[in-house]
């Protein structure tokens, strides 16, 4: 009884109360003013804290998920899985822009271009912190815990697969309706290696380089060449 009130708790955690929290951050106007460290520190702790209590609920009740979620896997496999799915999505991204720009797409919301980095030391930030935090935290607890607990309950990868990679796009509504959307295609590919191979590895590294170049390089070069997104951002 513990363990199935435990476990439904944390699952409703993930996709309900933490897709309203996104969805409340992006109505705020306070948050605009945040300088962006600060938006960066925040963003590392809450995920950090989210994770520690998941690694809690799979020690105490679960722990089958965590051994499942990282199983090892070569090097070479790993490497190469990472850089098949990382490549496939910023090649996918690149067509999102390429799309926004001629009004085919919804452009970015006005909180994505905050979160992009501007100085060496956000950049720092942003790959040595920022993304390898995301990483390893929202693969652990979409892939890792959510996927198997739903597998757990619906006896369906299929459907549990599903429902992992919607929870993961809501998850992601401070980015308007198309950051949800590629949100949970991304969370659906990366999902992948951990239904194929058993282990959060080779999505972990993929999901840190997605990160670390749309941040360092694909979000900079789309302020540079978007002369409406530094009159969205002051309007």
């Amino acid at each position: 009884m513990f363990a199935t009130v435990t476990t439904a708790l944390f699952t409703a955690l993930l996709v309900v109360v933490v897709p309203a929290l996104s969805y409340s951050t992006a109505r705020s106007r306070e948050i605009r003013e945040v300088p962006r460290l600060v938006l960066y520190i925040s963003a590392i702790f809450s995920q950090w804290l989210l994770t520690l209590l998941g690694l809690g609920v799979v020690w105490l009740v679960a722990r089958d998920v965590f051994v499942k979620g990282f199983t090892a896997v070569p090097l070479t496999a790993t490497v190469q899985w990472a850089a098949s799915i990382a490549l496939a999505s910023l090649l996918a991204l690149g067509m999102v822009i390429f799309l926004e720009r001629r009004g085919l797409l919804p452009r970015e919301s006005e909180l994505v271009h905050l979160l992009i980095p501007e100085t060496p030391r956000e950049k720092l930030w942003s790959v040595l912190i920022l993304a390898p935090t995301a990483a390893f935290c929202e693969e652990f607890l979409f892939r890792g815990y959510l996927l198997t607990q739903l597998n757990h309950w619906f006896h369906s990868m299929a459907w549990a697969w599903v429902l992992c990679s919607v929870a993961f796009g809501l998850a992601h509504s401070y980015q308007g309706w198309s950051g949800m959307i590629r949100a949970g295609l991304l969370g659906a590919l990366l999902a992948y290696p951990v239904v194929q191979l058993g282990s959060l590895y080779p999505s972990m590294l993929a999901h840190w380089l997605i990160d670390a170049v749309a941040l360092v390089w694909l979000g900079p070069w789309l302020m540079r060449n978007d002369p409406t997104a530094e009159r969205r951002m002051l309007g």
